[in-house]
């Protein structure tokens, strides 16, 4: 028999234990006698209905004297008591918390979880975790299991349940993961390297980064096509200029530098006319706004036969779809490549760069990513070799905490108001990116944060969005709220990255989409540390039709493997870049084909489908378009849109009508 004694307030608890069971349990009072401290009353219950029923306090002593004595902690009366009487004891750490249901659990500092002060059982704090839990509403199944497994990394209940209850918002104990920084490691001087010294002494480099080093070793300056992925802020774009530049100095063509987004291709004109524009020309080739005011009109100077063409995809592609000529073309860098996976723009961006390496087959083509699934096979699929590298030029924390709706703009205000007050050891300010799911929201979170928040998305004009980027630029403003508009790419020197929502829109994101909003946080040149903070709303979610809430999300989010890149083909697809690749080699078939296959899905075919509904002839090996099939061409639209829309046209003749009926029945399909 083993006998556990307990102090409590005024008197002290003994366990009887047989087993691993608690047998019977007791209490005794102890008085101070001129003999010393004595059992005073003793109460002792046994079998089921576990009565207390007063017993002899020789009975006591007796007890004591045959069995196996611990105490429950160190107490000085009771063990002066037992020194008295010559009864041997030691002491033990037990889970208080099984006694309520007649069970002994020992622990130690492998079983013990922390809890309110003291340590209890596994089982009881996975008892008390779903019993607090239960206040929060509906929570997935997968965030009880990271949190159980949370639970059994830290043993600390209070540490998980801070992730679940953040009100004291102590970062310490919402910590899910941390993605170390890289060792420095030599690399070579730029002017060891076979550049041009004009080049060299515009680019503001000495040393090559990692990633750099990796991209020459693999044979950069020789031409070699690379896809490269590496970390946001890792020194990717500096790649493409080291080939684009050596290219067309050494007389081997002229450099378009593509970007999915026109504030990047702002942002990128800006860097290459800054650094280069005193060697050569470097234009900026865009969508043009149908809207010809002064904010919506282009940023820089257009040219596409400039030496440097900055340009978005839709900006350069749709001069190939309108027949445009593309001549002397040395390098070709897609930046963003991951966006071959976008569900709408991801053929397109497979067919623009088929359509490119169709008119500069002897070009360099390089592929720039921060995130993006089995990337060797898609560098095999793009004819490229694979330069990788995994490692953080800063280190990067990631935090999940699991709040309400209602008191995520609090938590959003707290954490951006002390990242701004930390500087770091290079001297600037801690600032932040917060992403959301909607225009609307940006506004009212950035209101709510006040003066040093500013909203950022595609609705804002040109300048007004050049202004946010500038102040922030400045360390003006603390936070930038914003949609997708900054994930894939826009140069914002952030130190932290919240997320308010897990969504763009009603559809979760992907895990590409979410590496890469992630991957804006932390910068080398200046912070020390870069934080990510999800905040996920147990039970919440954007649409009926989703399957999931956002905390699950989350938790796939986090531990999820990006799946290959592939883009998306039906006959809407397809269709359209068929025509668009039937405009560029001037509808030679057998030119279509060969094009179709230097693109990295697989497109339906879409041919006779065309030719049913007399969108286009063939002729003598050649397919001609109609004034329909070229509009399909320049417009972005495949063959099952134009029908739609030249059905409604058949209907109706109100331009608005038509434009609304297409716009709610895209809604439907949504």
């Amino acid at each position: 028999m083993r006998v556990i004694v307990q102090p409590q307030k005024a008197s002290y608890k003994l366990l009887l234990v047989e087993g691993g069971r608690v047998e019977a349990t007791g209490f005794v009072d102890l008085a101070s006698t001129p003999k010393g401290l004595r059992p005073k009353n003793f109460r002792l219950s046994r079998g089921r209905k576990r009565q207390l029923k007063p017993t002899p306090t020789k009975e006591l002593i007796a007890l004591l004297r045959r069995s196996d004595v611990r105490l429950a902690g160190k107490n000085q009366p009771f063990e002066s008591f037992l020194q008295d009487l010559q009864i041997p004891y030691g002491y033990i750490r037990i889970c208080r918390l099984c006694q309520y249901e007649d069970r002994f659990t020992l622990l130690d500092r492998a079983t013990g979880v922390r809890f309110g002060g003291e340590s209890i059982c596994m089982e009881c704090a996975k008892r008390e975790m779903r019993r607090e839990l239960g206040y929060l509403g509906r929570i997935g199944g997968s965030v009880f299991s990271h949190l159980e497994k949370l639970l059994g990394q830290v043993r600390d209940l209070d540490r998980v349940l801070a992730s679940v209850q953040p009100e004291s918002l102590d970062m310490s104990r919402t910590l899910f993961d941390r993605m170390e920084a890289h060792p420095v490691t030599e690399t070579a001087h730029i002017t060891d390297l076979p550049l041009s010294p004009a080049f060299a002494q515009a680019s503001g480099v000495e040393y090559l980064m990692p990633v750099q080093q990796l991209a020459v070793n693999g044979g950069l300056l020789d031409g070699q096509h690379q896809l490269v992925v590496a970390a946001t802020a890792s020194g990717k774009t500096f790649i493409g200029e080291m080939a684009g530049m050596k290219n067309f100095l050494e007389g081997r063509g002229r450099m378009l530098f593509l970007v999915p987004l026109v504030a990047l291709a702002n942002q990128k004109y800006q860097r290459f006319r800054d650094r280069y524009g005193h060697l050569m020309r470097v234009t900026l080739q865009v969508g043009v706004s149908r809207l010809n005011l002064p904010e919506t009109r282009p940023a820089g100077e257009r040219d596409i036969r400039a030496p440097i063409v900055v340009g978005t995809y839709e900006g350069i592609d749709h001069a190939l779809r309108r027949g445009c000529r593309l001549e002397d073309i040395g390098t070709v860098v897609i930046d963003e490549v991951q966006m071959l996976e976008d569900p709408e723009r991801g053929h397109r961006l497979d067919g623009l760069i088929a359509r490119l390496k169709y008119i500069a087959p002897k070009a360099q083509f390089l592929y720039l990513s921060a995130t993006i699934g089995l990337p060797g096979l898609l560098a095999e699929k793009l004819h490229a070799s694979l330069v990788r590298y995994e490692e953080r030029p800063v280190p990067l924390e990631r935090h999940l905490l699991f709040v309400e709706r209602a008191k995520k703009i609090g938590i959003i205000k707290q954490l951006t108001v002390e990242e701004y007050r930390h500087r770091s050891s290079k001297g600037y300010r801690g600032q932040t990116i917060v992403f959301t799911n909607s225009r609307a929201r940006c506004h009212i979170i950035a209101d709510a944060l006040g003066k040093k928040a500013a909203p950022y998305h595609a609705g804002l004009t040109s300048q007004e969005r050049r202004d946010v980027e500038t102040r922030f630029a400045k360390g003006e403003i603390a936070v930038v709220v914003t949609t997708a508009a900054l994930a894939a790419g826009v140069d914002f020197p952030a130190s932290q990255v919240i997320f308010d929502s897990l969504a763009m829109g009603i559809a979760w994101l992907t895990i590409g989409e979410f590496h890469q909003m992630m991957g804006r946080a932390g910068r080398p040149d200046f912070h020390d540390l870069g934080r990510v903070v999800i905040l996920a709303e147990p039970g919440g979610s954007y649409s009926r039709a989703s399957g999931m809430t956002e905390d699950e999300v989350a938790i796939g989010l986090l531990r999820g493997e990006m799946e290959e890149v592939a883009p998306e083909y039906g006959l809407e697809e397809s269709s359209e870049e068929f025509v668009a690749n039937a405009v560029v080699c001037g509808g030679d078939e057998q030119q279509i084909i060969r094009m179709n296959q230097l693109m990295v899905g697989t497109m339906e075919p879409a041919l006779p489908a065309l030719l049913d509904e007399k969108l286009v002839r063939r002729r003598a090996g050649r397919i001609e378009l109609t004034d329909l099939a070229r509009v399909m061409a320049e417009h972005f639209i495949g063959m099952e849109r134009l029908l739609e829309i030249r059905q409604l046209v058949r209907k109706m003749d109100d331009p608005v009508g038509i434009v609304a009926e297409l716009e709610c029945r895209d809604a439907e399909r949504r």
